[in-house]
C-alpha cells in the first residue's frame, strides 16, 4: 500500500510524489502564459524549464548547460543565461541567491514573494507563500520608509522529510 500524498505549496512531498506531473504542469502553465503575453516559448525556452524542473533542486547555469548539450551539443553560455533571463522575468523560475542557483517557480501567473526553505540534507528546496512573514517584513520596509524592488527570503535548514527519517535523500 502505497503513502499516502501531502501537497505544500503546489508540490507533493509524499511517498507518491509524481515529478512528472510537476514538470507538466509547470510548461502546461508556462505555455498559457506566454501565450496570454504574446511572447514566445521557444523549443530552447521550453526544454530549459523542462530540466529546471526535473526535481525540485535548485540547479546553477552551467549544470543546466551540460544537462542541455545532449540536445544541442553547440548551445554557448551566453544563451543558457539569455534564455535564464527570458523565464526569470515571465515569473516562470526564481534564482536561488544563495545558491546562485535556478528552481521553478510553483506559483507561475501569480504576484507572489518568494520564501524559499532550503534543505541542506537532500537539497529540496520549497516554494511558500510565507504571507504573515512578509506582512511583517512590509511593515518593517514601510516603517524605515525603504521601497523594495523585490523580496526573497531563503531559509537554509532541514526539509520535514529529512528530520522525520535522516537516512532520507531525495
Amino acid at each position: 500500500m502505497q503513502a499516502p500524498e501531502a501537497t505544500v505549496s503546489g508540490q507533493q512531498t509524499g511517498l507518491t510524489h509524481d515529478h512528472a506531473h510537476c514538470q507538466d504542469e509547470a510548461v502546461r502553465i508556462a505555455e498559457r502564459l506566454c501565450l496570454e503575453r504574446g511572447v514566445r516559448l521557444t523549443p530552447i525556452r521550453r526544454k530549459l524549464l523542462e530540466l529546471i524542473w526535473e526535481n525540485h533542486q535548485a540547479i546553477k547555469a552551467y549544470d543546466l548547460l551540460e544537462k542541455f548539450r545532449p540536445f544541442d551539443h553547440a548551445i554557448k553560455p551566453a544563451t543558457i543565461y539569455r534564455t535564464l533571463d527570458f523565464l526569470l522575468e515571465q515569473g516562470l523560475i526564481h534564482r536561488v541567491e544563495s545558491l546562485n542557483a535556478f528552481i521553478g517557480c510553483s506559483h507561475s501567473g501569480q504576484p507572489h514573494e518568494q520564501l524559499l526553505l532550503l534543505c541542506e540534507r537532500c537539497h529540496e528546496v520549497e516554494e511558500r507563500p510565507g504571507r504573515a512573514i512578509m506582512a511583517a517584513v512590509a511593515l518593517e520596509l514601510e516603517q524605515a520608509g525603504f521601497t523594495p524592488y523585490r523580496k526573497a527570503i531563503e531559509i537554509h535548514g532541514l526539509c520535514a522529510r529529512c528530520v522525520t527519517d535522516p537516512t532520507s535523500l531525495v
